[in-house]
């Protein structure tokens, strides 16, 4: 029985992530910690979307746990002893630490938590941390896993040290640690106060006459976006054969938000133009105009590409967004 222990279970790489795993292994047992029981019902809803059979459910459990709390985290894994760990807890976005700087000891105090327990208890367990492109100095584009750092809010200076720490792991211990550099990456189970969300819930609302115009950073800027199941299906391949500590993620290729407006509005037959607002004050200092990916070392390794186009990744989400 393979038995795999997912931080951060409830949010949508989380929920990818179980729906690949489950499916493709016949003995598992999955359990990922919540900070909430009441997520369990949307968590599992959310799976029965994705088509995993409910046959399947039973193969994972949410269990209520403080990664926060040292004590905790070694009385579980003394208890589950996992064979591989997915860390993908951390602060919902890059906005919300910096409104809460100190979610930077956060993320950091559950790595070294997990970390700490796994080498205090001989536990030799595979580790995948997620790590993110908000970590790199975005002056030069394309960033690979050789590009420079800079960690310019207080969430990428946390993934930072954590991507600093499984490298040094790895060196000293020879364990089994990985770090996937995700870039941008969307689904339908992202909330309104993402980017391609927010576009796509205000476009409704003006569709249906419920608001008049809304207002945007820039519509110039450019990212690399990725469907999330893509990236996800990544990091498994990472974690089952990967050879090397450090992996970017993500598609090679840029665009910018005027695209998203174009795909968007052009569905719903309407012209962006008249109810769209760009207001400069709304962008993130520091924020560059331009983070795109060099993905050649996944490319090569393992032949990964992402599958979903980003017009159809942008489609998908307000499809959903219609239907709810």
């Amino acid at each position: 029985m393979k038995k795999i222990f997912i931080t951060g279970i409830t949010g949508q790489d989380g929920i990818f992530l179980t729906k690949n795993l489950i499916n493709g292994n016949k003995d598992i047992q999955i359990i990922g910690s919540t900070r909430n029981n009441s997520a369990e019902k949307l968590f599992f809803s959310r799976l029965k979307y994705l088509e995993v059979p409910e046959n399947n459910f039973d193969k994972v459990k949410l269990q209520k746990l403080n990664l926060k709390n040292s004590s905790d985290v070694d009385e579980f894994l003394r208890k589950f002893k996992p064979n591989f760990i997915y860390n993908l807890t951390g602060p919902s976005s890059v906005y919300e630490s910096i409104k809460f700087p100190n979610q930077k000891y956060e993320i950091e105090n559950i790595f070294i938590n997990l970390i700490k327990s796994l080498l205090n208890q001989n536990n030799l367990s595979g580790f995948y941390q997620a790590s993110s492109s908000e970590m790199f100095d975005s002056s030069t584009d394309p960033l690979d896993e050789y590009s420079l750092f800079k960690a310019n809010t207080p969430y990428a200076s946390g993934k930072l040290s954590n991507h600093q720490k499984i490298i040094e792991l790895k060196n000293e211990f020879n364990l089994n640690l990985y770090s996937g550099i995700t870039f941008n990456h969307d689904s339908e189970f992202r909330d309104n106060k993402y980017l391609i969300m927010k576009i796509i819930s205000n476009a409704i609302k003006i569709k249906n006459k419920e608001i008049n115009e809304f207002e945007i950073g820039s519509i110039e800027y450019i990212r690399d976006w990725s469907y999330a199941d893509d990236v996800v299906k990544a990091m498994v391949q990472i974690c089952e054969l990967g050879s090397d500590t450090s992996y970017v993620i993500g598609r090679g290729k840029g665009n910018k938000i005027k695209d998203i407006l174009d795909i968007v509005f052009e569905y719903l037959e309407l012209d962006w133009k008249p109810y769209v607002k760009i207001n400069n004050n709304l962008l993130r200092k520091n924020s560059p105009i331009s983070i795109i990916s060099n993905p050649k070392k996944i490319q090569e390794e393992f032949n990964w590409t992402a599958q979903v186009s980003f017009r159809d990744m942008v489609l998908k989400l307000l499809k959903f967004k219609l239907a709810s």
